[in-house]
This record gives structure tokens, C-alpha cells and sequence, in this order.
């Protein structure tokens, strides 16, 4: 082999068929792996170019332009300086010790800086290092590295992967490299598809690998690729049907990593299903079946499903008719849950609750539903709802948890209510509610439609919130097992909406729970644990300064949030921002110095012309800058604080606040807390300041 020459890598490592859910993430991190320690150790070019392939079967990585011998690399050691170097005309043993070191004598060594003084240099040139005697341990040590769902041993060996390991190929350009992994000597040779190839495929060169695989053993080894290709016949069959694929998370890439030689079939079931709500039926065929249910144009399920086959075949009716009895049975039971749980009215489950723990330091869902009733009864008022409603809605909120099909779906919580609630009669808002309450379920999820449904899913979410924090249960770093921060998050997204005051919320909720189950504090400390998530959810679309700036004021109508925070930016652009901002800042650092209560401002105390001009301006702005703020015309507070720019300026520029007349320094000092007072009601300007 030569340095001289780069060619293409290419390592194949053959399994039983691999973890699904994990395939995609193995195939990445096991190329990268490969790809950086080469990088690492110079075997590859800069124009290299990396292709990660994984199917159910096999894991591998093409990189061209890899070097069969790492580039020469030169060497440079200093040692003593040169001064001190030498003895009466021998080498000291500090210079004798660094050629010793080096492997040459003393009179061998050059000399040069190190950029303060001359010293003694050592060079040399380390050959390079083949790329065979490195390549075993590179792959070894990047399986290792594998995120793993699981390792197993296989026969009465002893090595350890995710899937019994079958085969490996390593080859470098046209040459295999002889490298090992486990018990496997690497080659040339791998296998197609399970059943649709049945001869080895042996490969020239690293560069026909993907073609040969595909032409030849009925793979697509690329997991892109084969995505591509399922979701283009998905594409193609939905419009040959005139349907739609229902929506779901991950099935795409669940089913590229179990099929090798991807074929969309069309399968049917019996309508009569239909008369089950089709989110069961849905999700029946998703989950157990890896199917792709069809919807029409209004978004109504159809009697149809798209499986993804790894088998192509002239005549597919048996592998469809197959898909079918399955699913069949599968719908068969989805029937039976519902129309079990039919015969129990929603209402009747609600006492049930009571054998279903919720915490055991909070107690069990029945008394968590008198929580709810009582909370979403007191928003109700607020919100000027249906009291009844949003009490009985709260009261068979979580009624589904024992039902049947909710038991084997647990997804369908909410939404089983609601179907179950309907059939009983209950109030359309009641039963909306009931599914509504769970809204938002993840970020971006719609929120809950209606006075009824907010009420509720405020309660259910303020509940789980005060009442998990108030027992300790605090999420820390990224352990968040009660998901506090996504509830907290949706209570945020619907009261910047909602004419709501969210430290009564906080502390109505409290309230709810018996004495002593919450700890004191709890209450200030989940206000300060929502005010962050709130920081964090609007870093996206405001600045950090004027976020900052609206938050130090604690604000609790956080309906009026964007409203100020629209307020602070048209306060920005305005030419006296900068320098009222400073003024402020300036203000505050006055202020924190003040040690005890400051008196009441005496006017008559003023002697300065430029304090008695300021405060003259600030008697006249504060009834303007109170009518804005009633109106919540915010931005016009703002702009009218323009005018104490020039008189802000005059005082500063010739009176001394720190008088040594203690009446007048303090007269002063409670002239600038009632400029604070009337410049920090939209926010805390002093923030704003660079």
C-alpha cells in the first residue's frame, strides 16, 4: 500500500436484524465514530466525503479519500537553554538527561528559540502508520461506543454486540484489509436481502458497494434512500386513492429499519370497524401493526391501510390478505374494548379512582378530581364560564383512566372520555373538555378550545404542578419525571391569552390541597420556576434584555406580557432610550446604598433649580403615565418618560445628591426613588442600559 494514493473505505458490519427505534442513531454515530478517529489520526484527505448506510441487517460507512499510511510527521522537542547548557565545557544533566531522552547525543541536538531565550531543539520525522495495523482498534472502539438499547452474547463466545455479528468487510479501495472484530476476520464478501437474494455478493472495490447491493442482493442500504423510496410510494398510493396518511410520530423511520426492499401494498378492512372511533382504530394499526391508516380529504378514516412489505413479488394478494386476517383480529379487539366499556356509564368509574394511587404523598386520583372540580369552579368565575360545566367536566376528566380500551391505549386517555361522555349524553362542552383538558400535550400542540376546556386543563396542569413541587419533587438538570416543565409550559401559553392572575392561580390551587401537603414557599416557588419557563419561551421572538427588563417587575397578568414587552422595543428605537436607560441604571446603584427607609420627598426641601425642574416634570407626567397604564396603552407610558430626558440631564450635571446636609441628601434620594418609581411601571429600564 502507499500513502501516496487515496481510495475509498468501506466497512461493513453484518448482524441479525437490528433494534428498529435505534437503527437510525446507530447508522450516524457509527459513521461519525469511524469517520473522526481516522480524521483524527490523519488518514483523511479534506475533500473526504462520508456515506453512513443501516438496514435491519447491517451497519456500514463508505469514506473517500482515505491514506492506506498516515503522512510523515515531523517532530520538535526543546530542551535546556542553551546558556545554561553546559558546565566547565560538559553537558549539565539536565542537557545529557534531554539527549538521552531523544535517543541521540548531546552533540546531535540543534539549537534554537522558544521565543524568550535559545535552547536546545531536538528533530525528527515519526513514519507514518498504516491504516491495517490501526483499523481493528478504531472499529472495536467505535462499536463500543454505540448507544445500545441492549448487548447480548451469542454461542459460547465470549465478545458482546447489540445482534449476533455475522460478517465483516473492510475494504480499501480494491484491497481487503485484514481487520477483526470479535471472532470475524474481516473480507470481501456480504449478503442481500433475507429471502429475495441467495448468493453472496462478492465485492471488487469499496466504491460498488451500495450499486452491487441493490442491483444484486435487492437492498437499499442507505437508510435515506430507503425512506426517500417509502415515502414516495406512500405519496404515490395516497394519490391513486384519493387519501390522506393519518399522522404519526416516527413510523416513517421505524418501518425504513425494518425493511431492506421497501414495497407499499394496499390493504383493506371490514367498515363495520368504522363504527369504533377511529383514533383506536388508528392507533390499533400503527402501533401493533406498523401500518399507514388512510383518511379521506375531511380527515374520516377509511376502510383502507398502506403496509410496507420487505417482499416484492408478482402476485402480493397473499402477503396483503395476510396483513389483513392480522389486522383483523387486531380491530376485532379495539371492538370489544369499546363495546365493553359502552356498558358502563362514564360517571360510575369516577368512585373507582379511589383505588388508583396518584402519589402516595398526595393521594389517589378521586381526590385529585375534587381538586380539579374546585379549582376549575374558581377559573370558571374568572373566565365568566359555565361553573356546572367546567365542574363536571372536571369531575370525569380522568373517569377513562380504568376504562378498557385506555388501558391497552394508554394515548387515548381524554379521548375516550369524550367519545364515552357523548354516548352518555352529557353536555357537548363537558365532553370537549374532557379531551380538551390534555391540550397543549407537547410543544406546539393546539391549545383548548373553549371557557370549559381552558378551565379545566388549567386545574389539571396547576394541580400536577403545585402539588408535585410543593412535595420536593423539583425537576433538576434534565430529570423532569412529572414533565412539570411541559405543564408549566402550556398553563403559560394559555394565560398569556386569559385575563388571569397566575400568582392567584398559584396560590387558589394551593389552597386546594389539605393542610400541610405542600410546603410553605410553594406558591413563590413555582411562580419563580414559570417565570424561567416563560423567559425561555419568548427568547424566540423578543430579546433577552427586554425580557429581562419585563420580568424583574414580577408581573402576574401575563396578558399583558407581549403587550409590554412591544412597549419596551418602541421605547428603544426612541433617541432618549439610551440615555434614560443609563439614567436609571445610575439611579438604582444610588438607591441600593440607601441604608434604612427614605422620608417622604419635601418639596420645599428643593433648592436647585435643575431638582426643582425634574420635579416639577415628574408631577407632570405621573397622572399622563398613570391614564396609559390603566388603558394598558404601555407604549405610550413609555414615550411620555421622553420628556425627562433634558431635565434627568440638568440634574445630574449640577446637583449632588449626597449632600452633606443629611435632610437634603435624603429629600434627593427620595426625589430619584419617585423618578424610579414612575420609569420602572412598564419595566425595569435600568436593565436596558449597555
Amino acid at each position: 500500500m502507499s500513502n501516496s494514493v487515496s481510495q475509498t473505505l468501506l466497512i461493513e458490519i453484518f448482524t441479525e436484524e437490528l433494534p428498529p427505534k435505534a437503527l437510525p442513531k446507530l447508522g450516524a454515530v457509527f459513521a461519525s465514530g469511524i469517520f473522526d478517529e481516522l480524521a483524527k489520526l490523519g488518514f483523511v484527505a479534506k475533500d473526504a466525503e462520508v456515506e453512513s448506510f443501516a438496514s435491519p441487517r447491517r451497519l456500514a460507512v463508505s469514506i473517500s479519500n482515505v491514506l492506506a499510511v498516515q503522512p510523515d510527521q515531523a517532530i520538535e522537542r526543546r530542551g535546556p537553554a542553551v546558556a545554561s547548557g553546559f558546565k566547565d565545557g560538559v553537558p549539565t544533566p539536565a542537557l545529557a538527561g534531554f539527549a538521552r531522552s531523544c535517543g541521540v547525543d548531546v552533540a546531535q541536538l540543534a539549537q534554537g528559540s522558544d521565543g524568550k531565550q535559545d535552547v536546545f531543539v531536538f528533530s525528527s520525522v515519526k513514519a507514518g502508520e498504516a491504516l491495517v495495523k490501526v483499523l481493528s482498534a478504531i472499529i472495536a472502539a467505535t462499536l463500543k461506543k454505540l448507544p445500545a438499547p441492549k448487548m447480548m452474547r451469542w454461542g459460547d463466545r465470549d465478545g458482546q454486540f447489540i445482534r449476533p455479528v455475522h460478517g465483516l468487510v473492510v475494504l480499501h479501495g480494491s484491497e481487503v484489509i485484514p481487520a477483526q472484530f470479535l471472532h470475524l476476520e474481516a473480507g470481501r464478501s456480504t449478503l442481500g436481502h433475507r429471502f429475495l437474494s441467495t448468493e453472496a455478493i462478492e465485492l471488487a472495490n469499496a466504491d460498488e458497494y451500495a450499486a452491487r447491493l441493490f442491483d444484486d442482493g435487492f437492498v437499499e442500504a442507505s437508510f435515506d434512500a430507503r425512506r426517500a423510496l417509502i415515502a414516495d410510494q406512500l405519496s404515490n398510493a395516497c394519490l391513486e386513492l384519493n387519501a390522506q396518511i393519518a399522522p404519526s410520530d416516527g413510523l416513517l423511520d421505524e418501518v425504513t429499519a425494518l425493511v431492506e426492499w421497501p414495497v407499499v401494498y394496499t390493504g383493506n378492512f371490514d367498515e363495520k370497524f368504522l363504527a369504533v372511533p377511529q383514533e383506536c382504530l388508528i392507533l390499533s394499526m400503527q402501533q401493533h401493526q406498523k401500518y399507514f391508516p388512510l383518511l379521506d380529504q375531511n380527515g374520516k378514516l377509511l376502510p383502507k391501510f398502506l403496509v410496507v412489505s420487505n417482499l416484492e413479488t408478482a402476485d402480493p394478494s397473499h402477503i396483503i390478505h395476510g396483513n389483513e386476517r392480522v389486522l383483523r383480529a387486531r380491530l376485532s379487539d379495539a371492538e370489544f374494548f369499546f363495546e365493553q366499556d359502552k356498558k358502563k356509564k362514564l360517571d360510575s368509574r369516577v368512585p373507582q379512582l379511589a383505588n388508583v394511587v396518584y402519589h402516595n404523598k398526595i393521594g389517589s386520583q378521586l381526590e385529585r378530581v375534587e381538586r380539579l372540580q374546585s379549582i376549575a369552579g374558581a377559573i370558571a368565575l374568572k373566565l365568566n364560564a359555565n361553573v356546572a360545566d367546567c365542574k363536571r367536566a372536571a369531575y370525569l376528566a380522568k373517569a377513562d383512566l380504568i376504562a378498557d380500551m385506555v388501558g391497552e391505549f394508554p394515548e387515548l386517555q381524554g379521548v375516550m372520555g369524550m367519545y364515552y361522555a357523548r354516548i352518555d349524553g352529557e353536555n357537548e362542552a363537558v365532553a370537549a373538555a374532557i379531551e380538551g383538558h390534555y391540550h397543549p400535550r407537547f410543544a406546539g400542540d393546539s391549545l383548548p378550545v373553549g371557557a370549559v376546556a381552558q378551565a379545566v386543563s388549567l386545574a389539571d396542569k396547576l394541580e400536577s404542578i403545585v402539588g408535585i413541587y410543593g412535595i420536593g419533587l423539583i425537576p433538576t438538570g434534565d430529570k423532569d419525571p412529572f414533565a412539570l416543565r411541559r405543564a408549566a409550559l402550556g398553563v403559560l401559553r394559555m394565560v398569556l391569552d386569559l385575563p388571569l392572575d397566575l400568582k392567584e392561580l398559584l396560590s387558589m390551587t394551593a389552597a386546594s390541597f389539605p393542610d400541610g401537603v405542600v410546603a410553605e414557599g410553594t406558591v413563590e416557588g413555582v411562580y419563580g420556576f414559570m417565570l424561567d419557563r416563560l423567559k425561555n419561551y419568548l427568547a424566540a421572538d423578543y430579546p433577552a434584555a427586554d425580557i429581562d427588563a419585563v420580568l424583574a417587575l414580577k408581573p402576574t397578568l401575563l396578558n399583558e406580557m407581549v403587550i409590554r414587552l412591544q412597549a419596551v422595543a418602541a421605547f428603544k428605537a426612541l433617541p432618549e432610550a439610551t440615555a434614560l436607560a443609563a439614567a436609571n441604571k445610575r439611579i438604582r446603584n444610588i438607591l441600593k446604598k440607601v441604608e434604612g427607609d427614605l422620608p417622604e420627598l419635601n418639596a420645599a426641601l428643593l433648592s436647585d433649580a435643575a431638582e426643582i425642574a425634574l420635579h416639577a416634570e415628574l408631577l407632570k407626567l405621573q397622572p399622563v403615565v398613570s391614564r396609559a397604564l390603566a388603558s394598558q396603552d404601555f407604549t405610550g407610558a413609555l414615550k411620555a418618560l421622553s420628556a425627562l430626558k433634558e431635565p434627568v440631564d440638568a440634574f445630574f450635571d449640577s446637583v449632588m445628591v449626597m449632600s452633606d446636609d443629611l435632610a437634603v441628601r435624603g429629600n434627593r434620594q427620595a426625589l430619584l426613588a419617585a423618578l424610579a418609581s414612575l420609569m420602572n411601571r412598564v419595566a425595569e429600564l435600568s436593565l436596558l442600559a449597555e
